[in-house]
């Protein structure tokens, strides 16, 4: 259990865990490479999986709850938000952005991130935006206060989106473990990082949203998404956002009260 109430950032917040670094199996061609984020973050989620599957080793900085850091504000001054990858002093922003730069500064490393193929390339970047266009924000009502009314609807929202993800799970896999075939791609990279707060309201709500009757095939890779070595250690377990979300809802009611 980490020990610590992250903050807000990009939607799913920042941590004041003071977590300096993160080593992977191989450098990173000598320059400095750094990543402002948060264990909490499913955007941060996203950069961490990529440069595993990479092997690259980085610099892992957490912000403070309730601060953006000097470095956070210098770096992404126009949305103020993480991830941001820095890059030999230069800045890189948005979590899919970040992963596509992965793959095309680390090409020769580890596998392709994206399919090399104009088509299924555009296919990817289709239903990696759809992940963050229908699902992202429905956990908004379950870390800030709603009413049962939104958490319904939320929830609905959600289950028509895996609906839609596992059919185009089954045509994008072609009967394989991911959605990119053999190996994790940038589908399986954009959903994937979503997993923990997916089951982490399935405990808030009490429902299942990945049924293995109604959604088969997501289902099962999401296990064997969230058993791979790249997002090993990465997703957070449901209990660990459980609470997380308590203590976020605590610290918005906080603010909220007027003061004395």
């Amino acid at each position: 259990m980490r020990n610590a109430l992250p903050s807000f950032s990009h939607f799913l917040w920042t941590s004041s865990i003071p977590e300096s670094s993160h080593k992977n199996r191989a450098m990173a061609a000598g320059d400095e490479l750094k990543l402002i984020g948060n264990w909490a973050s499913s955007f941060v989620a996203r950069p961490r999986i990529a440069f595993n599957l990479k092997g690259i080793q980085y610099e892992f900085l957490q912000e403070e709850f309730g601060k953006k850091s000097d470095l956070l504000l210098k770096s992404n001054p126009v949305h103020k938000k993480i991830p941001v990858l820095i890059h030999g002093g230069k800045p890189v922003c948005e979590s899919l952005v970040i992963v596509e730069y992965i793959d095309q500064i680390w090409s020769s490393s580890g596998p392709s991130i994206l399919p090399t193929d104009p088509y299924d390339r555009a296919v990817a970047r289709f239903w990696a935006a759809y992940v963050d266009d229908k699902l992202t924000l429905q956990f908004r009502p379950f870390i800030r206060e709603a009413d049962e009314a939104a958490k319904a609807q939320a929830i609905e929202q959600m289950v028509a989106a895996l609906q839609h993800l596992e059919e185009a799970f089954e045509k994008c896999s072609k009967g394989k473990s991911f959605f990119a075939g053999d190996s994790i791609g940038f589908v399986d990279i954009a959903l994937g990082s979503l997993i923990g707060w997916l089951r982490a309201v399935e405990v808030l709500a009490g429902v299942k949203l990945f049924d293995e009757e109604r959604i088969p095939g997501l289902a099962k890779w999401a296990e064997r998404f969230c058993s791979s070595d790249a997002a090993m250690g990465i997703i957070p377990e449901p209990a660990e956002l459980v609470e997380f979300s308590k203590a976020l809802r605590d610290a918005f009611r906080s603010a909220a009260l007027p003061s004395n």
